[in-house]
């Protein structure tokens, strides 16, 4: 249940505690003092879309609070996410939205996306608002309320698994259709891309290893030059001694003194260090010049290679692996073409066990459905006769249709409002009254099958006035026996009828405009009403006519209270 709804900074509303209780909560005030607002800011405290324009003029951002109790530990959506409500069963809902549409949502103050917020929030309250109605015109609609109201989860999942499965087989049978012109000039292709690349004999890595031994031909003369220097300056020749066999003696020179004191002796093993090094570096010079052999007929070959890959990699890849890679795709794809005749037949035979599949599962799903809205008509019809709409009469139409995501049916709500008339669908028939009962009947039967503990109902009274108003506002005191129920309302009926009642006034300050939600006692509540009912114009028999609303809406209270003791009674005494 909710208890406690705090705002700050949303539209005109600077700062507000709504204290909501159980039963039957009712929201009045003049129209634009901001009773939307209130279900705007809860809509978005249960995680619902919102806007940088809820943040109010001058502030940097907005924030709203809802504190349920008795929120079970097994609430869908909790441990799946790490959460859990107090011990007490206290789960408290934060969102702050800022100047720049930023978020930060927070459950026990503990961080969430808006998603995990609108997960949990769908679970503890359903809001009813004033457009829902105009839902009932789309029929489109009508199969998933049918399926919230039967729980058909479980057919439904397995009909969609069969219709994946069939979806996907539809999917490979038609990319392996084309026409015969089609189809040779694409095997004419792959097989020139084929032959073109085979031909190429690609190696992984060549390019690499080509370029260096282009640019050493294309340095050969230097190359060459630098490394006869290095072996002259090295090794020396028949006239002259080069830098190895000067070490060589500057190392014996220093041989016969080397154990005159420890220095020299390291001096001598530095010394032969050296030449050891030394010597090692002369004969890899020696064995690099010896190893290099130079012809432009190799320069040229490399040239060509490099050209060729580089002609091959415009059309199949930025790199040598990439063309491999390509080369290994066609030869797939030209097999696939090749066999597509044989593949597509062991697919159309697979696609017929699966359409098989699909049509059981389908009828299932149907019936599973059907059975559904024969429970639905009857209590749909119900509940619209304890909305004063006694002669109506209300039917689900089933049609058949190609299987799709959601089935192999169609389903219609339908209604006639009038003895003699046809059933129609309500899009052609239902008046704005009529509308706001049936969904209201509605969202009452859902609701019985639901977990939620608060309904709210922003002006379910649109379109409807007088004995209809009358049975609404029973209707909703029924319900806010099993559940909390919250409604902003323009009736006095309705608002006569709640156990506890709520006046949203606006006014100005320092020239700024303010809401405020003021809890009414009785006396406040026969002024409210006598205004909702007479305009402006307060005189002492709209206050007694209000005050006799009141005090009948008591008798019918004490009436439910009475008749759910007595039967709770009945079943402890049987």
């Amino acid at each position: 249940m909710l208890e406690l709804l705090h705002i700050e900074n949303i539209a005109v509303i600077e700062e507000s505690d709504i204290r909501f209780h159980s039963g039957f909560n009712a929201l009045t005030g003049e129209t634009g003092a901001g009773k939307s607002i209130v279900i705007d800011a809860m809509g978005a405290v249960l995680g619902g879309r919102t806007s940088r324009d809820l943040v109010r003029t001058g502030t940097s951002r907005a924030f709203v609070s809802a504190e349920f109790s008795d929120v079970p530990p097994t609430l869908p959506g909790l441990g799946e996410n790490g959460l859990s409500p107090e011990e007490d069963g206290v789960l408290l809902l934060q969102r702050e939205i800022t100047a720049e549409g930023k978020n930060a949502c927070r459950i026990n103050g503990r961080p969430v996306t808006v998603g995990q917020l609108r997960r949990i929030g769908q679970e503890l309250v359903n809001i009813h608002g004033q457009h829902d109605g105009q839902q009932l015109l789309d029929e489109d609609r009508h199969g998933a309320y049918l399926d919230r109201f039967g729980r058909t989860d479980e057919a439904l999942a397995a009909y969609r698994t069969e219709y994946d499965a069939m979806a996907k087989l539809r999917r490979e049978i038609q990319s392996l259709k084309m026409d015969e012109a089609e189809r040779a000039r694409r095997v004419d292709s792959l097989r020139y891309q084929i032959g073109e690349l085979e031909r190429a004999e690609l190696v992984p890595g060549e390019e690499a290893e080509l370029a260096s031994r282009r640019n050493l031909l294309r340095n050969a003369e230097k190359y060459l030059s630098a490394l006869s220097a290095a072996d002259y300056l090295l090794n020396g020749d028949d006239e002259s001694a080069g830098a190895v066999n000067q070490i060589r003696q500057a190392e014996d020179a220093l041989g016969g003194i080397r154990t005159l004191d420890e220095g020299l002796g390291e001096l001598y093993r530095r010394l032969e260090e050296v030449r050891c090094e030394v010597l090692d570096i002369a004969e890899t010079v020696r064995d690099r010049r010896a190893e290099f052999d130079f012809s432009p007929q190799e320069l040229d070959a490399v040239e060509s290679r490099t050209d060729l890959l580089y002609r091959l990699e415009k059309k199949y890849g930025a790199t040598v692996e990439d063309m491999i890679e390509y080369l290994e795709k066609s030869r797939r794809e030209l097999d696939t073409i090749e066999t597509a005749d044989d593949a597509r037949a062991a697919l159309e035979e697979k696609l017929k066990k699966a359409e098989a599949a699909v049509a059981r599962s389908g009828a299932a799903l149907t019936a599973a459905r059907k059975a559904a809205g024969q429970e639905l008509e009857r209590r749909i019809l119900e509940e619209l006769r304890d909305l004063d709409m006694k002669k109506i009469r209300f039917s689900i139409e089933f049609g058949e249709r190609e299987p799709g995501p959601d089935g192999c049916d169609t389903v219609r709500f339908l209604m006639s409002a009038n003895v003699g008339e046809a059933l129609r669908p309500i899009a052609k028939i239902a008046s704005g009254g009529e509308l706001a009962r049936i969904m209201l009947a509605l969202k009452n039967v859902l609701a019985e099958q639901e977990t939620v503990g608060t309904l709210v109902f922003d002006e379910v009274d649109t379109g409807v006035s007088g004995r209809a108003a009358q049975k609404i506002a029973e209707k909703l005191a029924q319900v806010s026996r099993r559940k909390q129920v919250l409604c902003v309302t323009h009736l006095p009926q309705l608002a006569a009828m709640a156990d506890t009642h709520f006046s949203v006034e606006k006014g100005e300050r320092d020239g700024r405009t303010y809401t405020e939600v003021v809890m009414l006692e009785r006396e406040a509540r026969k002024t409210e009403l006598a205004r909702i009912t007479g305009g402006s114009k307060m005189t002492p028999v709209l206050l007694e006519s209000a005050g006799e609303l009141l005090d009948e809406a008591q008798r019918y209270r004490d009436g439910l209270t009475s008749n759910a003791t007595g039967f709770r009674y009945a079943i402890a005494v049987g």
